[in-house]
Protein backbone atom coordinates (compact mmCIF):
# COMPACT_ATOMS: atom_id res chain seq x y z
CA UNK A 1 0.00 0.00 0.00
CA UNK A 2 1.19 3.51 -0.74
CA UNK A 3 1.92 6.20 1.84
CA UNK A 4 -1.27 7.66 3.30
CA UNK A 5 -1.75 11.07 1.72
CA UNK A 6 -3.10 14.28 3.15
CA UNK A 7 -5.54 16.73 1.54
CA UNK A 8 -8.54 14.56 0.67
CA UNK A 9 -12.04 13.70 1.78
CA UNK A 10 -14.73 11.15 0.98
CA UNK A 11 -17.64 12.26 -1.16
CA UNK A 12 -21.30 11.41 -0.69
CA UNK A 13 -21.20 8.92 -3.56
CA UNK A 14 -18.39 6.94 -1.94
CA UNK A 15 -15.48 8.26 -3.95
CA UNK A 16 -12.32 9.90 -2.59
CA UNK A 17 -11.68 13.50 -3.62
CA UNK A 18 -8.10 14.73 -3.72
CA UNK A 19 -7.97 18.31 -2.45
CA UNK A 20 -4.27 18.91 -3.17
CA UNK A 21 -4.61 20.83 -6.42
CA UNK A 22 -7.37 22.61 -8.38
CA UNK A 23 -8.13 19.46 -10.38
CA UNK A 24 -9.79 17.95 -7.29
CA UNK A 25 -9.88 14.47 -8.83
CA UNK A 26 -12.68 12.20 -7.61
CA UNK A 27 -11.53 8.61 -7.52
CA UNK A 28 -13.22 5.25 -7.12
CA UNK A 29 -11.24 2.39 -5.54
CA UNK A 30 -8.29 1.47 -7.73
CA UNK A 31 -8.36 4.72 -9.70
CA UNK A 32 -5.46 7.16 -9.94
CA UNK A 33 -5.65 10.92 -10.24
CA UNK A 34 -4.62 12.99 -13.23
CA UNK A 35 -1.08 13.13 -11.81
CA UNK A 36 -1.05 9.28 -11.77
CA UNK A 37 0.75 9.11 -8.42
CA UNK A 38 -2.15 9.79 -6.04
CA UNK A 39 -4.57 6.86 -5.88
CA UNK A 40 -7.63 5.51 -4.10
CA UNK A 41 -6.55 2.34 -2.33
CA UNK A 42 -9.25 0.69 -0.23
CA UNK A 43 -11.12 3.95 0.25
CA UNK A 44 -8.09 6.03 1.24
CA UNK A 45 -5.94 8.41 -0.78
CA UNK A 46 -2.31 7.32 -0.97
CA UNK A 47 0.85 8.75 -2.50
CA UNK A 48 2.41 5.91 -4.50
CA UNK A 49 5.79 7.61 -5.02
CA UNK A 50 6.66 8.43 -1.40
CA UNK A 51 10.31 7.55 -0.82
CA UNK A 52 10.98 6.77 -4.48
CA UNK A 53 12.93 8.90 -6.95
CA UNK A 54 13.78 8.95 -10.63
CA UNK A 55 17.38 9.82 -9.69
CA UNK A 56 19.60 12.22 -7.78
CA UNK A 57 21.93 14.84 -9.19
CA UNK A 58 24.17 17.63 -7.93
CA UNK A 59 23.57 20.85 -9.86
CA UNK A 60 24.61 24.48 -9.64
CA UNK A 61 21.77 26.38 -8.00
CA UNK A 62 21.68 28.65 -11.06
CA UNK A 63 20.28 25.70 -13.03
CA UNK A 64 16.96 25.76 -11.14
CA UNK A 65 17.09 28.69 -12.18
CA UNK A 66 17.80 30.79 -9.09
CA UNK A 67 20.17 33.74 -9.42
CA UNK A 68 19.56 35.45 -6.08
CA UNK A 69 19.59 32.43 -3.77
CA UNK A 70 22.98 31.26 -2.46
CA UNK A 71 24.69 31.91 -5.84
CA UNK A 72 27.55 29.63 -6.74
CA UNK A 73 26.49 26.85 -4.40
CA UNK A 74 25.65 23.22 -5.04
CA UNK A 75 22.12 21.87 -4.84
CA UNK A 76 21.10 18.24 -4.41
CA UNK A 77 18.29 17.72 -6.93
CA UNK A 78 15.71 15.00 -7.27
CA UNK A 79 12.22 14.28 -8.55
CA UNK A 80 9.76 11.42 -8.73
CA UNK A 81 7.28 10.80 -11.59
CA UNK A 82 4.02 12.24 -12.86
CA UNK A 83 2.61 15.78 -13.00
CA UNK A 84 -0.67 17.61 -12.45
CA UNK A 85 -0.23 19.65 -15.63
CA UNK A 86 -0.15 18.41 -19.22
CA UNK A 87 2.21 20.85 -20.94
CA UNK A 88 2.46 19.92 -24.60
CA UNK A 89 6.04 21.21 -24.69
CA UNK A 90 7.28 19.61 -21.44
CA UNK A 91 11.08 19.41 -21.49
CA UNK A 92 11.06 16.60 -18.87
CA UNK A 93 8.19 14.63 -20.40
CA UNK A 94 9.84 11.23 -19.88
CA UNK A 95 9.47 11.79 -16.14
CA UNK A 96 6.34 13.93 -15.95
CA UNK A 97 4.25 11.67 -18.19
CA UNK A 98 5.69 8.37 -16.98
CA UNK A 99 3.21 5.59 -16.27
CA UNK A 100 5.95 3.07 -15.53
CA UNK A 101 6.63 3.03 -11.81
CA UNK A 102 9.85 1.06 -12.37
CA UNK A 103 11.27 4.39 -13.56
CA UNK A 104 11.59 5.13 -9.84
CA UNK A 105 14.66 2.97 -9.39
CA UNK A 106 16.10 4.71 -6.34
CA UNK A 107 14.59 4.67 -2.87
CA UNK A 108 15.41 7.19 -0.18
CA UNK A 109 13.84 8.38 3.03
CA UNK A 110 13.76 12.10 3.84
CA UNK A 111 16.56 11.66 6.37
CA UNK A 112 18.71 9.75 3.85
CA UNK A 113 18.31 12.57 1.33
CA UNK A 114 19.29 15.22 3.87
CA UNK A 115 22.28 13.20 5.04
CA UNK A 116 23.54 12.52 1.52
CA UNK A 117 23.15 16.16 0.49
CA UNK A 118 25.13 17.24 3.54
CA UNK A 119 27.84 14.64 2.84
CA UNK A 120 28.24 16.08 -0.66
CA UNK A 121 28.57 19.57 0.86
CA UNK A 122 25.45 20.85 -0.85
CA UNK A 123 23.82 23.96 0.56
CA UNK A 124 20.30 22.97 -0.41
CA UNK A 125 17.99 20.27 -1.73
CA UNK A 126 15.77 20.96 -4.75
CA UNK A 127 12.49 19.23 -5.56
CA UNK A 128 12.56 19.39 -9.34
CA UNK A 129 12.39 17.49 -12.68
CA UNK A 130 8.69 16.90 -12.07
CA UNK A 131 6.42 19.08 -9.96
CA UNK A 132 6.85 18.57 -6.20
CA UNK A 133 3.25 19.64 -5.61
CA UNK A 134 2.09 16.14 -6.52
CA UNK A 135 4.45 14.51 -4.00
CA UNK A 136 3.84 17.21 -1.40
CA UNK A 137 3.93 14.87 1.61
CA UNK A 138 7.34 13.49 0.59
CA UNK A 139 8.66 16.97 -0.22
CA UNK A 140 7.41 18.42 3.08
CA UNK A 141 8.93 15.62 5.15
CA UNK A 142 12.21 15.94 3.26
CA UNK A 143 12.27 19.71 3.72
CA UNK A 144 11.78 19.26 7.47
CA UNK A 145 14.71 16.82 7.55
CA UNK A 146 16.83 19.23 5.53
CA UNK A 147 16.08 22.11 7.88
CA UNK A 148 17.16 19.98 10.82
CA UNK A 149 20.43 19.28 8.99
CA UNK A 150 21.04 22.96 8.24
CA UNK A 151 20.16 22.68 4.56
CA UNK A 152 17.81 24.89 2.56
CA UNK A 153 14.92 23.51 0.49
CA UNK A 154 14.00 24.66 -3.02
CA UNK A 155 10.75 23.99 -4.88
CA UNK A 156 10.76 24.15 -8.68
CA UNK A 157 7.05 24.21 -9.38
CA UNK A 158 4.22 25.34 -11.61
CA UNK A 159 2.36 26.51 -8.51
CA UNK A 160 -0.85 24.59 -9.28
CA UNK A 161 -1.92 23.90 -5.71
CA UNK A 162 -4.90 24.55 -3.45
CA UNK A 163 -4.72 26.97 -0.49
CA UNK A 164 -4.60 24.44 2.39
CA UNK A 165 -1.79 22.40 0.87
CA UNK A 166 -0.09 25.58 -0.34
CA UNK A 167 0.22 26.83 3.23
CA UNK A 168 1.88 23.62 4.45
CA UNK A 169 4.08 23.26 1.39
CA UNK A 170 5.60 26.74 1.39
CA UNK A 171 5.94 26.82 5.18
CA UNK A 172 8.95 24.50 4.91
CA UNK A 173 10.51 25.85 1.70
CA UNK A 174 13.30 28.42 1.63
CA UNK A 175 13.20 29.27 -2.08
CA UNK A 176 11.01 28.58 -5.08
CA UNK A 177 11.20 29.05 -8.78
CA UNK A 178 7.60 29.20 -9.97
CA UNK A 179 6.69 28.82 -13.63
CA UNK A 180 4.48 31.58 -14.96
CA UNK A 181 3.93 29.78 -18.23
CA UNK A 182 1.94 32.49 -19.95
CA UNK A 183 -0.49 35.26 -19.14
CA UNK A 184 -3.82 34.17 -20.56
CA UNK A 185 -6.25 31.56 -19.37
CA UNK A 186 -6.70 30.33 -22.94
CA UNK A 187 -2.96 29.59 -23.20
CA UNK A 188 -3.01 27.71 -19.91
CA UNK A 189 -6.05 25.65 -20.89
CA UNK A 190 -4.95 24.87 -24.44
CA UNK A 191 -1.24 24.23 -23.86
CA UNK A 192 -0.92 23.12 -20.23
CA UNK A 193 -4.36 21.74 -19.41
CA UNK A 194 -4.58 24.01 -16.37
CA UNK A 195 -5.88 27.47 -15.43
CA UNK A 196 -4.02 30.72 -14.85
CA UNK A 197 -5.74 32.14 -11.75
CA UNK A 198 -4.60 29.46 -9.25
CA UNK A 199 -1.00 30.02 -10.40
CA UNK A 200 -1.24 33.78 -9.91
CA UNK A 201 -2.74 33.20 -6.47
CA UNK A 202 0.14 30.88 -5.54
CA UNK A 203 2.75 33.37 -6.71
CA UNK A 204 1.14 36.24 -4.79
CA UNK A 205 0.84 34.07 -1.69
CA UNK A 206 4.47 32.95 -1.81
CA UNK A 207 5.76 36.51 -2.31
CA UNK A 208 3.57 38.32 0.19
CA UNK A 209 2.66 35.79 2.87
CA UNK A 210 5.74 33.60 3.31
CA UNK A 211 9.47 33.96 3.87
CA UNK A 212 10.23 32.00 0.70
CA UNK A 213 12.59 33.64 -1.80
CA UNK A 214 10.71 33.58 -5.13
CA UNK A 215 11.92 33.81 -8.71
CA UNK A 216 9.74 33.33 -11.79
CA UNK A 217 10.37 31.57 -15.09
CA UNK A 218 8.57 31.92 -18.42
CA UNK A 219 9.59 29.57 -21.22
CA UNK A 220 8.84 31.38 -24.48
CA UNK A 221 7.04 29.36 -27.15
CA UNK A 222 7.21 30.95 -30.62
CA UNK A 223 3.72 32.04 -31.63
CA UNK A 224 2.06 30.99 -28.38
CA UNK A 225 3.08 33.17 -25.43
CA UNK A 226 5.70 35.51 -26.87
CA UNK A 227 3.53 38.39 -28.18
CA UNK A 228 4.87 41.73 -26.99
CA UNK A 229 1.45 42.78 -25.72
CA UNK A 230 1.10 39.64 -23.60
CA UNK A 231 4.62 39.99 -22.21
CA UNK A 232 4.02 43.63 -21.36
CA UNK A 233 0.78 42.79 -19.55
CA UNK A 234 2.49 40.03 -17.60
CA UNK A 235 5.39 42.25 -16.56
CA UNK A 236 3.01 45.00 -15.48
CA UNK A 237 1.21 42.50 -13.28
CA UNK A 238 4.50 41.41 -11.71
CA UNK A 239 5.58 44.97 -10.97
CA UNK A 240 2.16 46.02 -9.65
CA UNK A 241 1.27 42.90 -7.68
CA UNK A 242 4.67 41.59 -6.60
CA UNK A 243 7.09 44.49 -6.90
CA UNK A 244 10.04 45.24 -9.20
CA UNK A 245 12.58 43.11 -7.33
CA UNK A 246 11.16 39.65 -8.11
CA UNK A 247 13.62 38.12 -10.61
CA UNK A 248 12.13 36.94 -13.91
CA UNK A 249 13.80 34.38 -16.18
CA UNK A 250 12.88 34.10 -19.86
CA UNK A 251 14.08 30.76 -21.19
CA UNK A 252 14.31 29.30 -24.67
CA UNK A 253 12.15 26.44 -25.89
CA UNK A 254 13.56 23.52 -27.83
CA UNK A 255 11.31 21.09 -29.75
CA UNK A 256 10.13 18.29 -27.49
CA UNK A 257 7.22 16.11 -26.42
CA UNK A 258 4.09 17.01 -28.47
CA UNK A 259 5.51 20.23 -29.94
CA UNK A 260 8.40 18.86 -31.94
CA UNK A 261 7.36 20.81 -35.05
CA UNK A 262 7.71 24.16 -33.31
CA UNK A 263 11.03 25.95 -33.96
CA UNK A 264 13.46 26.86 -31.20
CA UNK A 265 12.97 30.21 -29.56
CA UNK A 266 15.07 32.78 -31.46
CA UNK A 267 17.64 34.65 -29.40
CA UNK A 268 16.09 37.93 -30.52
CA UNK A 269 12.78 36.89 -28.92
CA UNK A 270 14.41 36.50 -25.52
CA UNK A 271 16.22 39.82 -25.96
CA UNK A 272 12.91 41.52 -26.82
CA UNK A 273 11.17 39.97 -23.83
CA UNK A 274 13.96 41.08 -21.51
CA UNK A 275 13.84 44.62 -22.88
CA UNK A 276 10.06 44.78 -22.38
CA UNK A 277 10.37 43.60 -18.80
CA UNK A 278 13.02 46.20 -18.08
CA UNK A 279 10.92 48.92 -19.72
CA UNK A 280 8.04 47.96 -17.43
CA UNK A 281 10.26 48.43 -14.38
CA UNK A 282 11.56 44.99 -13.43
CA UNK A 283 15.05 45.26 -11.97
CA UNK A 284 16.28 41.70 -12.48
CA UNK A 285 15.48 40.04 -15.81
CA UNK A 286 17.44 37.07 -17.11
CA UNK A 287 17.62 34.87 -20.19
CA UNK A 288 18.24 31.13 -20.14
CA UNK A 289 18.98 28.12 -22.34
CA UNK A 290 21.07 30.33 -24.64
CA UNK A 291 24.55 31.88 -24.76
CA UNK A 292 23.93 35.36 -23.37
CA UNK A 293 26.35 36.48 -20.62
CA UNK A 294 24.73 39.92 -20.47
CA UNK A 295 21.28 38.42 -20.01
CA UNK A 296 22.57 36.17 -17.24
CA UNK A 297 24.42 38.85 -15.29
CA UNK A 298 22.98 40.58 -12.23
CA UNK A 299 23.27 44.37 -12.40
CA UNK A 300 22.86 46.83 -9.57
CA UNK A 301 19.63 48.76 -10.31
CA UNK A 302 21.14 51.92 -8.85
CA UNK A 303 24.61 52.30 -10.36
CA UNK A 304 24.22 49.66 -13.11
CA UNK A 305 27.45 47.90 -12.11
CA UNK A 306 27.60 44.16 -12.75
CA UNK A 307 27.51 42.58 -9.30
CA UNK A 308 27.41 38.92 -10.41
CA UNK A 309 28.73 38.08 -13.86
CA UNK A 310 27.60 34.72 -15.20
CA UNK A 311 28.16 32.67 -18.32
CA UNK A 312 25.42 30.05 -18.14
CA UNK A 313 26.17 28.29 -14.84
CA UNK A 314 29.66 29.68 -14.33
CA UNK A 315 30.14 32.76 -12.14
CA UNK A 316 32.94 34.87 -13.57
CA UNK A 317 32.90 37.63 -10.96
CA UNK A 318 31.12 38.34 -7.68
CA UNK A 319 30.99 41.92 -6.41
CA UNK A 320 28.59 41.82 -3.47
CA UNK A 321 29.70 42.27 0.12
CA UNK A 322 28.86 39.83 2.91
CA UNK A 323 25.39 41.40 3.31
CA UNK A 324 24.57 41.26 -0.39
CA UNK A 325 25.24 44.93 -1.12
CA UNK A 326 26.77 46.33 -4.30
CA UNK A 327 30.45 46.99 -3.64
CA UNK A 328 30.36 50.10 -5.83
CA UNK A 329 27.42 52.06 -4.41
CA UNK A 330 26.22 50.05 -1.42
CA UNK A 331 22.74 49.27 -2.79
CA UNK A 332 21.17 46.20 -1.19
CA UNK A 333 20.49 43.51 -3.79
CA UNK A 334 17.41 41.47 -2.82
CA UNK A 335 17.89 37.77 -2.31
CA UNK A 336 19.52 35.26 0.00
CA UNK A 337 23.27 35.49 -0.18
CA UNK A 338 25.78 33.33 1.61
CA UNK A 339 27.67 36.05 3.42
CA UNK A 340 30.82 35.45 1.41
CA UNK A 341 32.22 36.56 -1.91
CA UNK A 342 34.05 33.25 -2.29
CA UNK A 343 32.03 31.31 -4.84
CA UNK A 344 32.36 27.52 -5.07
CA UNK A 345 32.83 26.46 -8.69
CA UNK A 346 33.48 22.76 -8.09
CA UNK A 347 30.22 21.52 -9.67
CA UNK A 348 29.30 23.67 -12.63
CA UNK A 349 27.78 20.81 -14.61
CA UNK A 350 25.17 18.33 -13.40
CA UNK A 351 26.74 15.43 -11.54
CA UNK A 352 24.68 12.29 -10.86
CA UNK A 353 25.13 10.66 -7.48
CA UNK A 354 23.84 7.62 -5.62
CA UNK A 355 21.95 7.94 -2.36
CA UNK A 356 23.84 7.06 0.82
Amino acid sequence: MGHLAGYWHRTEDGRVQCDLCPRECRLRPGQRGFCFVRANEDGQLVLTTYGRSSGFCIDPVEKKPLNHFLPGTQVFSFGTAGCNLACKYCQNWEISTSREMNLLAEEASPSQIARTAANWQCSSVAFTYNDPVIFAEYAIDTAVACRAAGLASIAVTAGYINPEARRDFFAVMDAANIDLKGFSDSFYQQVTGARLRPVLDTISYAVHETNVWVELTTLLLPGYNDASSDLREMCRWIVTELGPDVPLHFTAFHPDNRMRDLPRTPTRTLARARAIAQEEGLHYVYTGNIEDPDGQTTYCPNCKSPVIRRDRYTIDSYDLDAEGRCRVCGTQIPGRFGGSSVVDQSFRLPHRVAIR
